[in-house]
């Protein structure tokens, strides 16, 4: 029986204050008792001599200096684990809101994790197949990376969340043991009933473990939902030799419950009101990913967030980009022009894709393919600067198929539809028929060896055809 305390000294928006606490440690999870009847629980966030501050989950409503009994109960928050969490929802607390009654748990976890030693990581090789041909071919996501989605308001961010969970897959016969796990924060009734119903329909629903966290529940809930996400990852890689992975949306949604606590707390703002902090309680998140020696499974994370004003400097995306090994970044000019997924080529990186592709893992040209995409690309921008000023019309001959190559190159490798599923082979070669509809003299990145074995310009019309109506 853990230490029993009555009443409470002060009570303070969703923070509650306990005198003559002792023997207590940061991070105890706490059962409060309210007029003897309804069960809360907290966990202490300070504690300054023998006064402790304590989170109340489902927030203090309700709650009296007289009315309540708090019951230490000795231990930090843990979540109940087992194989069975797959297919299973549950709220941001970690616990079951899918109606299948509590998980029989053959491991409980602290959701905070266990620090890895720097050591024991194995760099990441291999990657996992999205489906998607701007992040597959130009962008790739290695396993054991953290890759986050930059996004805006607005923008189908949760879209391309139930595409990637529904065509990721790994490249080996290892597939059979990839799981996915799914954290939603802060969102919408109507979003929660369609990332399930996506899953749902779409057949994966097995091989999910959900997360959600409504706009509606308590913020405090909202600031735990990451870790007991990340605490079942941890749980189905590191114990059952399986590749996981995890998916967390909105993590401004995240970053501004922190705000919002740390202000209740009275603690000293940082940038933008965000707590001092912020970079290494994201840290704290995105460093959970990774592979270990010794095991035989992996923690893939795409973080996804929305920047206010579709400001990159913000600093959530800021901090992010500093932590994370790249970013994928939405744009909007794309999306009002109708293309999905709207992803910005230029834009995005992937620190870790030289690793993961190439021989043994992807193709031997993929590298070739990617850098003269991605640098003929860039002249389709100037091309169009230029014509923006001299007109289209006044442009030489190169620059004007740089043009041609840049609407086919966003409405057919970029925009390739939310229902098309594209392997890599088909990605590549996808490149290979869009880079033949430029002249040979454009084609500067490539080794004459690669042009001699791959460019067809009769061949291509062919290939762009039959991408056309697969993402129709």
């Amino acid at each position: 029986m853990g230490l029993q305390l009555l009443g409470l000294s002060e009570v303070s928006g969703s923070l509650i204050a306990i005198d003559n606490a002792q023997d207590i440690a940061n991070e105890e999870v706490v059962e409060i008792l309210v007029d003897g009847k309804n069960k809360r629980f907290g966990r202490v966030v300070k504690i300054e001599g023998e006064k402790a501050m304590i989170q109340v989950f489902e927030g203090t409503s309700g709650l009296s200096k007289n009315n309540t009994k708090t019951r230490f109960l000795g231990h930090p928050m843990e979540i109940a684990l087992s194989k069975e969490i797959l297919g299973r929802t549950f709220n941001g607390a970690g616990r079951p809101i899918d109606g299948l009654g509590e998980v029989y748990a053959h491991h409980k976890a602290n959701i905070n994790g266990k620090p890895l030693n720097p050591i024991a990581r194995k760099y990441p090789r291999n990657y996992i197949n999205t489906g998607i041909s701007a992040i597959d071919g130009l962008n790739t996501l290695i396993r054991g990376q953290k890759l986050p989605i930059f996004s805006g308001s607005g923008l189908p961010h949760d879209k391309l969340a139930v595409q990637i969970v529904s065509q990721a897959q790994i490249a080996e016969d290892e597939g059979k043991n990839f799981g996915i796990v799914f954290g939603a924060m802060g969102v919408k009734n109507d979003v929660a009933a369609y990332f399930r119903r996506s899953f749902e329909e779409t057949g994966v629903m097995e091989k999910v473990c959900m997360f959600i966290n409504l706009s509606n529940d308590p913020i405090i809930e909202r600031t735990l939902a990451p870790r007991c996400a990340l605490t079942a990852a941890e749980y189905l890689a590191y114990e059952l030799d399986m590749h996981i992975l995890v998916i967390l949306t909105d993590m401004t949604s995240y970053c501004e419950a922190l705000r919002e606590f740390s202000s209740s707390n009275g603690e000293i703002p940082g940038r933008k009101g965000y707590p001092g902090y912020l970079y290494s309680d994201l840290a704290s998140l995105y460093e959970r990913a990774g592979i270990v020696e010794g095991k035989n499974g992996s923690i893939t994370q795409i973080p996804i967030l929305t920047m206010p004003n579709d400001d990159i400097t913000h600093p959530v995306p800021d901090l992010t980009g500093y932590i994370t090994e790249g970013q994928i970044v939405l744009d909007r000019s794309l999306y009002q022009n109708g293309i999905y997924p709207p992803i910005g080529c230029l834009m995005s990186l992937s620190r870790l894709m030289k690793d993961g592709i190439g021989e043994g893992y992807t193709r031997s040209d993929h590298s070739d393919i990617a850098n003269q995409l991605f640098a003929s690309y860039a002249k389709v921008m100037e091309a169009r600067s230029l014509a923006s000023v001299i007109g289209e019309d006044e442009l030489s001959d190169l620059d004007k198929s740089y043009i041609a190559f840049g609407l086919t190159f966003e409405k057919i490798f970029v925009g390739q539809g939310f229902k098309a599923q594209r392997s890599m082979q088909e990605t590549l070669n996808l490149g290979w028929a869009l880079l033949s509809t430029l002249p040979l003299s454009a084609l500067d990145r490539l080794d004459p060896e690669l042009i001699k074995a791959n460019y067809s310009p009769s061949t291509a019309q062919r290939i762009i055809d039959l991408a056309i109506s697969e993402g129709k």
